[in-house]
């Protein structure tokens, strides 16, 4: 072997070991709410962390965003409200919550301490119900953020969601805007003809992020009752079968907006994250993935890590929308 073999291969060597150096930071800012690390507890099936204190390390998500909170109580949708599909849930829970009241009670104390930052779920039926949840919440010690559902519908509008009209969208953002100071993540639908354009409504109207994908739309027949096996009839679907949709809709916002946008939609490992993150997602969230895995944001920063020091990757910022280029 010659010499300039040896020290090609010594070279290589070298740059393979100052690689593997790099401490990676996976710290994200999002929306001027600042992240330990880019997983996100979804808002949904971690509720409001109660149950998932004996299971899962708090420590491992860089934020909680909890179930939906409504200014008066919701009683939900009649059972069955659960329904388990092919690599997926069916739910048509129906934001069933305590109220605003409760939650600043009773939940909120008990959050403060949990140590990720917390960004409330926001929903309601009026722009009026909205924005008074906003106003309420604004300048409340430990919140960080709100993120607001717009997939809810709109009764002034015959149960349309706000969320599927950009007029809609736009007003509703706008309302709660003027009602807060806090960060405004703005979940969007996907049961939509054009995800961009309701995103774009949603900016110009105030959001400082997109949070995306909610369930899609969906449905079960118990053949045996010979009747829909959710009693809605019709429910949200959720889990890694709706991972390449919101992937898709991820890629097409995050070349839309300026904003930074939150990923969503049956993610279940690390490369599924890199994938959103790839794709423009500035931070992701986990939902469903809960149920069968409460320590799945351990194993997603794991991952992440991993798979930046061996590429030399600092931050996630030098990989963030780095597949659309």
């Amino acid at each position: 072997m010659d010499k300039g073999s040896n020290q090609s291969r010594n070279g290589s060597a070298k740059k393979t070991d100052e690689i593997r150096r790099i401490e990676p930071d996976l710290k994200v800012n999002l929306c001027g709410i600042i992240l330990d690390n880019p997983v996100i507890a979804a808002s949904g099936p971690f509720g409001y962390g109660h149950e998932y204190r004996a299971l899962t390390n708090f420590e491992a998500l860089g934020g909680i965003i909890v179930k939906g909170v409504s200014l008066e109580p919701w009683t939900g949708n009649p059972p069955p409200r659960l329904a388990e599909t092919a690599s997926g849930l069916l739910n048509a829970i129906g934001l069933h919550n305590p109220g605003l009241d409760q939650f600043l009670e009773k939940d909120l104390p008990l959050l403060r301490d949990a140590g990720p930052r917390l960004i409330v779920n926001v929903v309601g039926c009026s722009i009026n119900e909205y924005s008074r949840v906003a106003s309420h919440l604004d300048g409340v010690e430990g919140i960080d953020g709100l993120e607001i559902n717009i997939s809810c519908p709109n009764v002034k509008a015959g149960g349309m969601a706000f969320g599927t009209d950009p007029e809609a969208t736009y007003q509703a953002v706008s309302a709660v805007r003027r009602r807060t100071k806090l960060p405004l993540l703005i979940k969007l639908s996907p049961n939509v003809t054009d995800i961009c354009v309701i995103a774009r409504a949603a900016e110009e109207a105030g959001a400082d992020g997109i949070s995306l994908i909610n369930t899609l739309a969906g449905m079960l027949i118990d053949v045996g009752q010979k009747k829909p096996l959710l009693g809605n009839t019709f429910g949200g679907l959720s889990g890694p079968a709706i991972m390449p949709v919101a992937l898709k809709m991820v890629w097409q916002v995050a070349g839309t907006v300026k904003v930074p946008v939150l990923g969503m939609g049956g993610i279940n490992s690390a490369e599924d994250a890199l994938q959103f993150i790839m794709a423009g997602a500035r931070a992701v969230a986990v939902g469903t993935g809960f149920f069968y895995d409460p320590e799945l944001p351990v194993k997603i920063n794991a991952g992440l890590t991993e798979y930046m020091k061996t590429n030399g990757i600092s931050n996630l910022g030098r990989i963030e929308g780095i597949a659309r280029s």
